[in-house]
């Protein structure tokens, strides 16, 4: 049957054959059941955070998030979020080109190290880390020698932050710059182009939507990341606990308006995040079809 075999159908009167031979009913019970456990396993969880957050009043829940220890966390968040999102902008960027324009003996070897985060536990990543740099190493005694504190300080955060959460952009780009192919960027340095023009002319406008959606899950990623950060931490109070882990620790200690309205805000933030990513989403799949028309 042609292309236009459903267009002719349409004009003729004839209806277009269904996708799917199951009944009605079959199809209804089967939506109905993904609604129900969605909204029991992620609307009702996130309503009950906000419910819990409010039970006492605005004011109790803004008095919560406005204790020296919850502004330490928030910042700690934030702060750390900025240094490893663009870090792992870099490694993804430079990964992907590496990978996507390359031919070179390890390949395989390499995008599986990049995907082991994914395989690895959180704490398992933490433990290491602990290994690696505490005390009873050698290299975690040199750094104590020498006044340069990893476990239990601020480096130890953002080391344990950076190894859960580099994964998430290079694996956005890697796809997209291996379908793109070379042949635009062969064309610019034939053309005279410089290698740093042809990225910032030809492959960075190819892959922009690409990389801020991966930006946004790396984002959401490193606000939220609890396994690692909570073994590297320590969890000192005012210092080295952020969002995730003072959460846990309002929570232990029964003071469940503060700790609840620190998790609505952290879950603000990360609706925030969903509503940028579905945006980047509609936007990336419109300008995808443009081109496929042309």
């Amino acid at each position: 049957m042609s292309d236009a075999a459903p267009a002719l159908q349409l004009r003729s009167g004839k209806s277009a054959p269904q996708v799917t031979t199951e009944p009605r009913a079959a199809r209804f019970a089967l939506i109905g059941c993904v609604v129900a456990l969605t909204g029991v396993l992620l609307f009702a969880p996130l309503a009950a955070v906000f419910a819990e957050a409010l039970a006492q009043g605005w004011r109790a829940s803004l008095e919560g998030l406005a204790s020296p220890d919850a502004h330490a966390a928030i910042r700690l968040t934030l702060i750390v979020a900025a240094i490893t999102v663009p870090l792992n902008a870099l490694f993804g960027v430079a990964a992907a080109w590496a990978i996507s324009k390359f031919d070179f003996r390890g390949k395989a070897l390499l995008i599986t190290l990049i995907d082991l985060p994914f395989s690895v536990s959180p704490v398992v990543a933490g433990l290491a880390l602990v290994l690696l740099f505490g005390a009873n190493s050698s290299l975690g005694a040199w750094l104590i020698a020498h006044d340069l504190k990893i476990v239990f300080a601020f480096p130890g955060i953002v080391l344990a932050t950076l190894f859960v959460t580099f994964p998430f952009i290079a694996r956005e780009l890697i796809p997209v710059m291996m379908e793109q192919g070379r042949a635009e960027e062969e064309a610019a340095l034939t053309l005279g182009a410089s290698g740093w023009r042809v990225f910032r002319t030809v492959t960075l406008p190819n892959i922009r939507w690409a990389l801020l959606y991966g930006v946004l899950l790396c984002n959401a990623r490193a606000m939220g990341e609890f396994g690692a950060v909570a073994v590297i931490s320590g969890k000192i109070r005012g210092e080295t606990t952020t969002m995730p882990i003072m959460i846990e620790m309002l929570y232990n200690e029964y003071l469940s308006v503060a700790a609840f309205s620190l998790a609505a805000a952290l879950a603000l933030l990360a609706l925030v995040t969903l509503g940028v990513k579905s945006l980047l989403e509609w936007r990336y799949a419109d300008l995808l079809a443009a081109t496929r028309r042309h």
